[in-house]
């Protein structure tokens, strides 16, 4: 007796496979692609505002472009020679890069330290005080950057400034002082300027990070005999990991594209070459000189560091998120 196979038979009512390509994924293409649907209006227009005026930036380094091209618009097309003749310019190495780089560590370091140590003492406080001495220093945050920097012109200028007015009553000089024509004594200035304007903004963020520290590990640490210093660093710290890299990223971010600071200061606009930065160097050759393209390729440079720097802040967010 021979064995024969049968197809086993499909049983009545039971649902047919679906096809390729049926609804069920034309509902899953859909769901995919809704976020991207909701975001398109946005991502159009920052497209239009942010994203062709880069191209075009980095399409006037790429040429010799000045009155004449404008005038003319033709282009002259000179491919990298802006860039070869900024990386082999002095002027890169012994006064802009100082000035940017150094200006900006300075000023992270000063904002950050400030910022904490306001936020520990608001911590302190009780909730009325606490709201008290927050509104007051958020006045400093609300302050434009050039209203700003001239009331710390008023302060330091040579002829009716009171600070020169302060140290010949104290006969600590006979005449008064320039503090704007030497370039160290200028870039202090300016970082008492940008300290000023910017520590409100880490003091609240570091101070929201403080009250959601558990108080029973201050506590236990305190009965441990560990004092101030040794609980904020061993305990507040590691605690607010996150939220310290999060507003050092965000001042190196504001203090490496400082612009107003620089330029409204007496000489910053480009008749003091020793306080040039690459912000104001950029804005000096481009519409001082007349030299677009050689500007505009300064203005890529600093905006590659930008945003080598915020894909780490980025970074730092995910990961935020992720803990």
């Amino acid at each position: 007796m021979t064995n024969t196979l049968q197809a086993p038979s499909v049983a009545q009512g039971a649902p047919a496979p679906r096809a390729a390509g049926g609804p069920g994924r034309t509902k899953n293409l859909l769901t995919r692609t809704r976020p991207w649907l909701l975001l398109a209006p946005a991502l159009a227009v920052l497209a239009v505002l942010l994203l062709w005026p880069l191209v075009r930036v980095f399409l006037f380094s790429l040429q010799d472009y000045g009155l004449r091209e404008i005038v003319s618009g033709e282009p002259n097309w000179i491919g990298l020679a802006n860039f070869g003749e900024i990386f082999t310019s002095p002027e890169l190495y012994t006064v802009v890069l100082p000035n940017t780089v150094g200006f900006a560590v300075l000023a992270v370091a000063g904002t950050v330290a400030l910022g904490t140590a306001v936020a520990v003492l608001m911590a302190a406080l009780g909730p009325f005080w606490r709201t008290v001495v927050g509104s007051a220093i958020m006045i400093a945050w609300a302050m434009p950057a050039v209203t700003g920097t001239y009331v710390w012109v008023w302060i330091f200028d040579a002829d009716r400034g009171i600070f020169n007015e302060t140290l010949q009553a104290l006969g600590l000089q006979d005449e008064p002082v320039n503090w704007f024509t030497n370039r160290y004594t200028f870039y202090a200035i300016v970082l008492l300027n940008v300290i000023h304007h910017g520590f409100p903004f880490v003091a609240i963020t570091i101070l929201a990070g403080l009250l959601g520290v558990p108080k029973e590990m201050l506590e236990a640490a305190e009965m441990d005999g560990a004092g101030a210093w040794r609980r904020f660093w061993r305990i507040i710290v590691p605690n607010l990991k996150q939220v310290f890299a999060v507003v050092i990223i965000l001042s190196t971010i504001w203090d490496f594209k400082v612009f107003a600071q620089v330029y409204l200061m007496p000489g910053g606009a480009g008749s003091n070459r020793e306080a040039l930065n690459l912000g104001v160097w950029s804005y000096v050759e481009s519409f001082g000189q007349n030299r677009y393209g050689f500007g505009s390729a300064i203005a890529v440079l600093l905006t590659l560091v930008l945003l080598a720097i915020t894909v780490v802040y980025v970074r730092t967010m995910l990961k935020e998120d992720e803990l």
